[in-house]
């Protein structure tokens, strides 16, 4: 398979090349780096919220956007650029610093995540001996931002959104890191790239390896990310019947935009670490015959990784435009006495499985 490390070594000794020192060289390549995180966030979002529109279309037997552009494909464009020149103001008697802090600690958090996704081998950006629980520990800051966006708006219902979004996010955390450590457990690495490389080979995806409770993590994973992420049917933080929308109900402009992107990657986010920690991320289909493969090794590492996410996205999807939106007290019932036990027994089991050799 590729390795893309090739290519960044190639261009590190070219800058040398032509003179440059250290210093230089490596502001350069985290100028290139960061530019390259931003503009893959803004179009994976833009591919994302065609594709909401889409996938809700056609569980509700609809067509959706049809009109700008061919099959709607320049209707995000249009509503981008409606958000880009719509007034930014600000709510009276509102906390001004901390209404305008609230979006940006909520990006900050989403592409911090975002930058940990592993898109190939040697394609990673930030790939610390400690990845996983970096990655839980930035991304945790979005909270915060949802917060204070809901107290600094002084309005009721933003704060009772506020208040909602918190205990919901920082309940299934618990759950949510509970499988990443039963993941951990098994590879026995929180390096983001020893847990992809871990899963390379024939049947060595973890949901293979780890028998049922990887099974189990991966099940447990998909609804507490999804219920993280203020995704249906867990958005009560949103819950525009009663709610009006939310914690960002007071927002406008990009303000509003910062907290519509961050949700939608934060799903893309969700269903990345999934396959990459469950899936094998950039890791081919491999089940021992030489001839198939060679064939999924010439692949490369990015397809499978894309791939395996927007399948689980399509599943999260499909998930929010079928079930009912929940109450409040049935999601923090759900998590608190039935996901938080589940994946505690299931980080002992496979605490079990591990010391005795028994996975495969």
């Amino acid at each position: 398979m590729f390795d893309f490390s090739i290519v960044t070594k190639w261009f590190d000794s070219l800058l040398h090349s032509i003179g440059l020192g250290d210093f230089w060289s490596i502001l350069i390549e985290c100028v290139i780096v960061g530019a390259l995180i931003l503009v893959g966030y803004a179009l994976i979002a833009i591919a994302l919220i065609f594709m909401e529109r889409k996938v809700c279309a056609y569980f509700q037997c609809r067509l959706g956007p049809m009109r700008v552009g061919p099959w709607g494909l320049l209707q995000v464009f249009a509503d981008v650029l409606k958000m880009l020149i719509k007034e930014i103001f600000f709510v009276d008697r509102a906390d001004k610093l901390l209404y305008a802090v609230a979006p940006l600690l909520v990006i900050i958090g989403s592409v911090g995540a975002f930058s940990f996704l592993p898109w190939n081998n040697g394609a990673v950006v930030l790939d610390f001996n400690v990845g996983i629980f970096l990655l839980t520990a930035i991304s945790s800051i979005g909270v915060v931002g949802i917060f204070l966006a809901g107290w600094a708006s002084n309005n009721k219902y933003s704060v009772v959104s506020a208040m909602r979004g918190a205990v919901q996010m920082i309940s299934y955390e618990l759950s949510l890191c509970l499988c990443l450590i039963t993941a951990v457990i098994l590879t026995g690495t929180l390096q983001v790239s020893g847990i992809v490389e871990y899963q390379t080979g024939p049947w060595n995806w973890l949901i293979f390896k780890g028998h049922l409770p990887a099974i189990i993590a991966f099940l447990v994973f998909l609804v507490a990310g999804n219920a993280e992420a203020n995704r249906g049917p867990f958005d009560m933080a949103e819950a525009e019947s009663e709610l009006t929308a939310g914690h960002h109900t007071e927002y406008s402009g990009m303000g509003f935009g910062f907290f519509y992107l961050a949700e939608f990657l934060n799903l893309f986010i969700i269903a990345g670490i999934a396959a990459t920690v469950f899936l094998g991320g950039w890791a081919p289909i491999n089940i021992g015959i030489d001839a198939f493969d060679n064939v999924m090794n010439y692949i490369p590492g990015i397809v499978w990784f894309m791939g395996k996410t927007f399948m689980i996205v399509w599943l999260l999807m499909w998930v929010k435009w079928t079930f009912p939106r929940l109450r409040i007290d049935q999601i923090l019932k759900l998590e608190w006495k039935y996901l938080m036990p589940l994946a505690l027994l299931n980080l002992v089991l496979m605490t079990v499985i591990v010391a005795f050799g028994l996975y495969r």
